[in-house]
């Protein structure tokens, strides 16, 4: 959507919220969670049939896995908002080339996973799902994909994971929050009825979800990669990665944007995987 459209939704949630706070932040809420991209098309979905494809459920959700064998070490891949298991294409090829069992998952409301709503958390429970199954050695994250990784072993602390690579993500759900709000244009009282809509379903403020303070409690090497110039998720974020996660090493980029889908970066992948 362009930002005029945006800012025209966000002026009709205001107008709402003079009525109904709580209901501007409901369809806010409901707006930021349901991605308009990321579903699979034909020239996606023929790379894809190379694997093994299997779904797992959970509470209702469809979730789209799939696995390349190998007899090297299981890496698990998660995509970021509106994208799918096809950005993976071209690592997926390189770590296959080097023997490694390739799992990757379509996030809920992408790819050829169910649903039509989206958030971390709820993604962090599906990455969960899949790891428990697969029991990878190490997971790579780009994005929401990133938190979503650090939120789930946060939480559960799966022993098979020694390695965690994270591309581009942010660093927590605060700053995540004031962008899409300063993006639609969103007033105080929109802000406020969304943060208390946060508190009521999930029992903290955004504030609390803080992936870099999570991952202060993470044992897993890291390996963060960042781009100096990611227009998406500000590069102040990786140093916020540095200061909590003391186990970790990060990568600074310049010219490779909030994608990082270069050779440059997968070979700091493989160094890392490989060291």
């Amino acid at each position: 959507m362009n930002q005029t459209l945006l800012k025209t939704i966000g002026s009709v949630l205001n107008l709402i919220s003079f009525f109904s706070s709580n209901l501007a932040a409901k369809i806010a809420i409901h707006f930021f969670s349901s991605p308009q991209k990321g579903r699979l098309k034909g020239l996606n979905a023929a790379f894809l049939k190379s694997a093994i494809r299997d779904v797992l459920e959970f509470e209702g959700i469809k979730i789209a896995t799939y696995h390349w064998e190998g007899n090297n070490e299981t890496i698990l891949l998660a995509h970021g908002w509106e994208s799918n298991t096809s950005r993976w294409e071209d690592l997926i090829h390189i770590l296959r080339e080097s023997g490694y069992n390739v799992v990757a998952i379509d996030a809920p409301a992408h790819g050829n996973s169910s649903g039509k709503l989206f958030n971390a958390l709820l993604y962090s429970e599906c990455i969960h799902l899949v790891a428990e199954k697969f029991q990878p050695h190490c997971v790579i994250g780009h994005s929401v994909g990133g938190m979503a990784t650090v939120f789930f072993q946060h939480k559960y602390q799966i022993s098979s994971i020694k390695k965690m690579i994270l591309l581009g993500a942010p660093s927590n759900f605060l700053g995540v929050f004031k962008r899409y709000s300063n993006m639609m244009g969103y007033n105080e009282s929109v802000i406020n009825a969304m943060n208390q809509y946060v508190l009521k379903k999930y029992n903290h403020l955004p504030e609390y979800y803080s992936a870099a303070k999570f991952s202060e409690e993470i044992a897993a090497e890291g390996l963060i990669i960042h781009d100096k110039k990611d227009k998406i998720i500000p590069y102040r974020d990786a140093l916020d990665f540095e200061k909590h996660y003391s186990n970790s090493k990060l990568i600074t980029t310049k010219g490779y944007g909030h994608g990082l889908k270069n050779e440059t970066i997968y070979n700091y992948i493989l160094e890392f995987l490989n060291a």
